[in-house]
This record gives C-alpha cells, structure tokens and sequence, in this order.
C-alpha cells in the first residue's frame, strides 16, 4: 500500500532566493513574500487535491511553508531532516558570481552538470535520502489519499528524477520549482517499475510569473498606461 498521489512542494521565497544566493541548508526564513506565497499557494493546491497527510524538511523556510497549509488542511505536519536541502559546504551563501570567481573550475563543471566543490553533498546522496523518506511515509497510505511533502529546489528535482527511476548522475531533465509550486507524482500498479508517474510539474498558484515572485504590491507598483 501506498498513497495514490504524491505532492512535492517547494518552500516559499527568501531573502536568499530574492537576492540570488545558493541556500543549502542554511537555516533561513521566509521573507514577507514568502509567507504570502505559502498562503497563496496553500489555498491553490488544496483547490485541486485533498491532501491527506503533510510532512516537511525541519529547515524553517520548508517547516513554515508546510505550517500554512497545515492551517488551511487543518492537519498536522511532521518534519523529517531527510527532506532537507542538498548541502553545498562552502558555497552555501554566496552567489553566482561569489562562487564563480572563487571556484571558477568547479563553478564550471557544476553548470554543465558535474558534481559541486568539495564539501558539498553528493548528488546520489540527496537522492536516496529524499525517496526513502517519501517511500516511508507514502507507505501505509490508501490510493485515494495524497501525500504533500514539503520541501527545496534541489532535493525535490534531484528526488524526482531517482523516484521515476532515473539516473541521477547522468540524467539533468528537471530544473528547479519555483516558489511554493509542486510536481505531481501518480503511484503506478504495484508490479510497475518506477512505482511513480510524473503527472504535472511546476505548478503552482493562478498568478504571473513577475507578480508571484515580487509579491502581493507588484501590481501597484506597475507604470499606469
């Protein structure tokens, strides 16, 4: 037994994703345009899906996003640091151009697919944390309920690709959600190899992509024709 459907959500914005500096698993807020994401986006996917049992990385940004939609839900959230963010040892913090300059060999390999700096977690090792984490909980589950996990850019891409039974050094098919979007996962059979389908993914919330990521005044602060 499994659940039939399978959410995973990215937290919302912070200052970190506002001013492009790689988060890792620093443990950072969420800035005010997260937490109106978190509140939009709660309200969009629970529109679409009846979630049933809600679990989170214990990273704050991840814990608070998933604490709003416990709040729509009305279910409680359980944290698991298996969901945590990729880490990135001492990129964590900086940004493009920071990394670039100071690891301009590794920054390189890194873009066009290799693994990062030293330090960093391996990408496999993200990957079978992350999808033993969602197996587990999944576990027990019915077909008809749905399973939301909360958590980061690239343990969700990098754990997406290892449940659809991809190879996760060699395939790079899925970029980064954006913020508080979710990718959709279907349990196949119960002899079917991958046990998962990707239904949907990035979506999220009805709003513009500029408007989503400025936040509720972007509108107001738009020139008048």
């Amino acid at each position: 037994m499994r659940a039939g459907t399978l959410l995973l959500l990215r937290h919302g914005r912070t200052a970190y994703n506002a001013s492009g500096r790689l988060q890792g698993q620093v443990d950072i807020p969420l800035d005010d345009v997260g937490r109106w994401q978190a509140r939009e986006g709660a309200s969009a996917l629970t529109a679409s899906h009846r979630v049933t049992r809600i679990v989170a990385s214990d990273l704050v940004r991840a814990a608070d996003t998933a604490y709003a939609l416990g709040e729509v839900t009305g279910l409680p959230v359980t944290l698991d640091a298996r969901l945590r963010e990729r880490g990135f040892g001492p990129w964590e913090g900086l940004t493009a151009a920071e990394m670039r300059e100071g690891w301009p060999d590794e920054y390189a390999s890194w873009r066009h697919g290799g693994e990062p700096v030293d330090g960093a977690e391996p990408r496999a090792a993200v990957a079978e944390r992350f999808a033993a984490a969602v197996e587990e909980h999944a576990a027990g589950l019915s077909r008809d309920e749905v399973l939301c996990v909360v958590s980061h850019g690239a343990a969700i891409s990098t754990g997406t690709t290892a449940l659809l039974g991809l190879d996760v050094d060699a395939w790079r098919g899925l970029v980064g959600l954006a913020n508080v979007h979710w990718a959709e996962l279907r349990a196949g059979g119960p002899d079917a190899a991958p046990p998962w389908r990707l239904a949907r993914y990035d979506a999220g919330a009805p709003f513009a992509r500029e408007h989503w990521a400025a936040g509720p005044d972007w509108i107001s602060r738009q020139p008048s024709a």
